[in-house]
């Protein structure tokens, strides 16, 4: 097949570029050609809410990447929908996270559509976002009727979809692995690469960090009596996208000085397997979710998890088995972390994990993507 795919990837950095490269080289794999259309302007820099939008890596040498799209204007819009439409793409893929994206995404794709011969397939990290606004039902029904079918990551989001289009096929399939941030390291490499002690224990809370995945909970939690016996640390990698202010007073208040290691930059897809290696297991106190690319990257390098029973995140975290699935407040998120470094659970759990990953492959996600074509 002929393959476009139309979204974040490089010089963009972040979940969705990895993600969108990651499928794009799947579909190398198979045989297909296939090309990146991405941005020459993502996010005007005043709704950015990070340092910067661009990647500090090295550049992609075995993907076809071209930056067309201009996400707030329309002209473009259009222009960039005629050109790939006169390509006859088999497949256009869209990833769709954020309803400010509909009138850019949903509007290249209509255009596209008028070729009759191309079919528009969107991947849906959600279709109602965490953070909600003024109008984005109102753009996320616009997008939805550009597109001839989609893929969900997780049932709820699957659900969410049927408020908007309740014919079109559809089907869930679990984010895929993100198994591009290289081999593990051993553990102590990594905890030098870091400047970690090798005699400290770690918990992972890693990503941009926002108010609805819940770091708040997780410093309470963290403050429980029962961690100032043990010799653990919390490790908070990642960039703030809100106020940092409220976490640093939070932490003085609640006597964790010195016991927080805050890592508070983006962290690079090259370092990113240090991080991981360097944990114990990794932390996903979230009070909203549909699905999280964290758990992925948890699967690939073998780590166990704590997840809380919101959105999809309990659908692939067999509590017990892998890691736990808890409530969303501290009380349950610091009872689990207890048990967990108390009772030395890691390497049961990392055998669990060589289980249950074997479950997320790209090749499924693009059988998944064929399923649809088919429909």
């Amino acid at each position: 097949m002929k393959v476009i795919i139309v979204g974040t990837a490089y010089p963009y950095r972040g979940g969705l570029s990895a993600y969108n490269e990651r499928i794009a080289r799947e579909y190398q794999q198979q045989g297909h050609d296939v090309e990146i259309y991405t941005f020459t302007l993502q996010y005007p820099s005043f709704l950015f809410p990070g340092k910067t939008q661009y990647s500090s890596d090295a550049a992609p040498t075995d993907l076809k990447i071209k930056r067309r799209v201009n996400s707030v204007n329309p002209f473009n819009w259009l222009s960039v929908g005629k050109e790939i439409s006169k390509k006859r793409p088999d497949l256009v893929l869209i990833k769709f996270w954020l309803p400010f994206m509909a009138p850019c995404l949903g509007t290249i794709a209509r255009v596209i559509g008028r070729n009759k011969k191309t079919k528009v397939i969107s991947i849906l990290d959600n279709i109602i976002p965490h953070e909600k606004r003024l109008a984005d039902k109102i753009f996320a029904s616009y997008f939805t009727g550009s597109v001839d079918g989609f893929v969900a990551m997780s049932r709820s989001v699957l659900a969410d979809v049927e408020i908007f289009d309740k014919k079109k096929p559809k089907v869930f399939c679990p984010h895929p692995l993100y198994d591009n941030f290289g081999e593990k390291p051993e553990r102590e490499k990594a905890l030098q690469q870091l400047g970690l002690d090798e005699q400290t224990r770690y918990m992972l809370f890693f990503g941009f960090i926002r108010d609805y995945k819940g770091l708040d909970l997780l410093l309470k939690a963290y403050a429980d009596s029962r961690f100032r016996e043990m010799n653990v640390k919390l490790l908070v990698a990642g960039e703030f996208y809100n106020n940092s202010e409220q976490y640093f007073q939070l932490e003085e208040q609640l006597g964790l000085k010195g016991k927080v290691i805050w890592h508070n930059d983006f962290i690079p897809d090259s370092e990113v397997r240090n991080y991981f290696s360097a944990a114990d297991i990794i932390v996903q106190p979230y009070k909203s979710a549909t699905q999280s690319g964290v758990t992925q990257i948890a699967y690939h390098f073998e780590k166990p998890m704590l997840v809380t029973n919101v959105g999809g995140l309990a659908e692939i975290i067999p509590n017990g088995k892998v890691g736990y699935v808890v409530e969303p407040n501290e009380h349950e998120i610091a009872d689990a972390l207890v048990a967990f470094f108390n009772d030395n659970l890691q390497d049961a759990f990392a055998e669990g994990i060589k289980v249950e990953k074997e479950k997320y492959s790209w090749k499924k996600m693009t059988e998944a993507i064929q399923n649809l074509l088919k429909q």
